[in-house]
């Protein structure tokens, strides 16, 4: 079956597969989904989807073999990928040549992210991408409110969250568990009822007793109210109180390194967390989005994923 594509439908075809869209069909057949190619060009899902309908609107041809758990080529979008790869390989090489100019990033990028988040993993990898770079310039915003990227001009957010906005376009960046920690050498907890004994130490309001679901990695779940015996909206100072007297600080592991003088006192069990496990890099389509920032979590993501 040969490729062809009708008179009729020249004019349509020839501005749907331009340079650009070729290079694009070409990455979109060499990530193997819709939503992996969407991350990797700084696009939503949707905006994908719809460049690749265009495509196949206008040669008249399906070009993708689509379900729900693979995306491969027709015939007809083979033939397509081995003049598209083509594309793609000059359109990289020309990048190539210009990479010692590329690489020179600069200007400011204004960055939001939760503070435990920000603290203990992001500004170290940030200081060690502008070392890279030293032309470039941060803005940092350490909030746990949830920024507006377009209204407020942010560059990424990152936010632990399992429902983002839909026209934003997101990276999955870091996994994580929230665990019971106490001071190293203490002993281990029967289950998370032996919480109610214990002085709990809680971000954010918890005047009132605090429902909380934990769950094992065998998959029980227990549900209990915890009473909080200091609260507020500083993890590191909770840390640090637990570190030193008999207080349980309930924490994201990545903000307890091992050299930190905290031991898990619940092995195997997790607080379930509304949020979602998952920290998530959030940028805006391209082209509001930001070169620099892609370059940013380009980086983030060799470090961390």
């Amino acid at each position: 079956m040969k490729l062809s594509i009708s008179r009729s439908r020249r004019t349509a075809a020839d501005q749907a597969l331009d340079a650009n869209a070729l290079e694009l069909f070409a990455r979109i057949a060499q990530a193997g989904s819709f939503a992996r190619a969407a991350r990797e060009l700084g696009l939503t899902r949707a905006a994908v989807s719809r460049r690749v309908a265009a495509i196949e609107a206008a040669v008249g041809l399906a070009l993708f073999a689509r379900s729900t758990r693979s995306l491969s080529l027709t015939e007809a979008g083979r033939r397509l990928h081995a003049r598209a790869r083509a594309v793609l390989e000059a359109a990289e090489g020309a990048r190539l040549a210009l990479r010692s100019e590329r690489d020179m990033l600069g200007g400011t990028l204004r960055i939001s992210a939760a503070p435990v988040f920000g603290v203990h993993v992001l500004a170290p990898l940030l200081a060690r991408f502008q070392s890279l770079h030293p032309a470039l310039r941060y803005e940092l915003m350490f909030t746990y409110r949830k920024v507006d990227l377009l209204r407020e001009g942010v560059d990424i957010a990152f936010r632990a969250t399992a429902r983002p906005p839909e026209d934003w376009v997101v990276q999955p960046l870091l996994h994580y568990a929230v665990r019971a920690y106490g001071a190293a050498g203490s002993e281990p907890l029967t289950g998370p009822q032996a919480l109610s004994e214990r002085i709990c130490l809680l971000v954010g309001q918890h005047e009132e007793p605090s429902a909380a679901i934990w769950v094992h990695e065998s998959g029980e779940q227990i549900e209990l109210s915890l009473q909080a015996g200091a609260w507020g909206n500083d993890l590191d100072a909770l840390l640090v109180m637990a570190k030193h007297g008999d207080g349980v600080v309930l924490s994201p592991d990545f903000c307890v390194p091992p050299e930190a003088g905290l031991v898990d006192l619940l092995p195997g069990w997790r607080l379930d967390v509304q949020e979602g496990e998952w920290i998530q890099a959030l940028t805006l389509p391209m082209p509001a989005g930001s070169e620099t920032a892609r370059a940013l979590l380009q980086f983030l993501r060799q470090q961390l994923v």
